[in-house]
């Protein structure tokens, strides 16, 4: 599966989905970004079941903005619309393939109780 890239236009209907997103926020003068570039595509072609989405920080500056994003590359993990990792910094692959594993063994029923626990526990806005 290829990348897919993203944009404030398509950000919440691929990253929003039920399924398992990570995010690569990268710009093309980035040295880092770009070795990390091809692992990350390598990784897509390897998991159909994971959709590998990319960000242009600089076209997409309110998205980077929007979370955080003051290092690239960084790369974001979001499981049933929930960020279960983010971490600025290219991973080397061996490290790609075990928080994709990771990933996929975490109980989302736990982490959405979780959260569920602590909004309750927040005032209303």
């Amino acid at each position: 599966m290829a990348t897919v890239e993203l944009t404030t236009e398509n950000f919440d209907e691929v990253v929003g989905g039920g399924g398992t997103v990570l995010v690569d926020f990268w710009a093309a003068w980035c040295g880092p970004c770009r070795q990390f570039g091809p692992i990350f595509e390598k990784a897509s072609e390897q998991h159909a079941d994971v959709v590998f989405a990319k960000v242009d920080t600089e076209a997409q500056q309110q998205l980077a903005q929007a979370f955080g994003i003051s290092s690239i590359p960084t790369v974001m993990a979001v499981r049933e619309g929930v960020v279960l990792y983010s971490q600025p910094g290219a991973l080397p692959a061996p490290a790609l393939e075990d928080l994709i594993t990771q990933l996929k063994a975490v109980d989302m029923a736990e982490v959405h109780a979780e959260v569920a626990k602590q909004n309750a526990g927040q005032p209303a806005e």
